[in-house]
């Protein structure tokens, strides 16, 4: 199995969309890439911790591999606008990609400049290695599955 972190804006969508990928077998939303250990969601919102809302995932790379992944994930945000997707705006909303098996960068670069043809903006996603992730309140767990009425700026449909 792989791993990597997803931040896409508000961690619910991304969640949710992720989750219903073929290959995907595990996510999870929490705070990544921050200063703050262990922040619990008021201190996110704070826009002081530098955390951005994130989601782990892990995938079976015999089923999808990382550069299907990414177009998929690709496709669900606006990787030119900084800080903000949907409604969402601040700092912990800021679009990432955090790898934590280095041998996925090059990959990962090669996928960016593949999409970069596709606008005239610069790309603003991060990408930097994973450097801390701490799962967040288990409220925010599957939040889309638990409250499917729940707002979400990805389509989902």
């Amino acid at each position: 199995m792989k791993e990597i972190v997803l931040a896409g804006g508000c961690f619910w969508g991304v969640q949710e969309y992720m989750s219903r990928i073929n290959g995907v077998v595990e996510t999870k939303v929490g705070y990544g890439n921050g200063i703050k250990p262990n922040p619990s969601y008021e201190d996110v919102c704070t826009g002081t911790t530098g955390h951005a809302e994130c989601c782990y995932v892990k995938y079976d790379e015999n089923i999808i591999n990382l550069t299907e992944l990414l177009n998929k994930f690709w496709k669900v945000i606006n990787p030119t606008i900084l800080n903000r997707q949907g409604n969402d705006i601040g700092h912990q909303y800021r679009t990432g990609i955090f790898y934590i098996d280095k041998n996925d960068l090059c990959e990962i670069l090669k996928s960016r400049d593949e999409l970069q043809k596709k606008y005239e903006k610069p790309i603003v996603t991060e990408i930097k290695p994973l450097q801390c992730f701490y799962d967040a309140e288990e409220y925010h767990q599957k939040y889309l599955k638990k409250n499917p009425g729940g707002y979400c700026h990805i389509k989902l449909d």
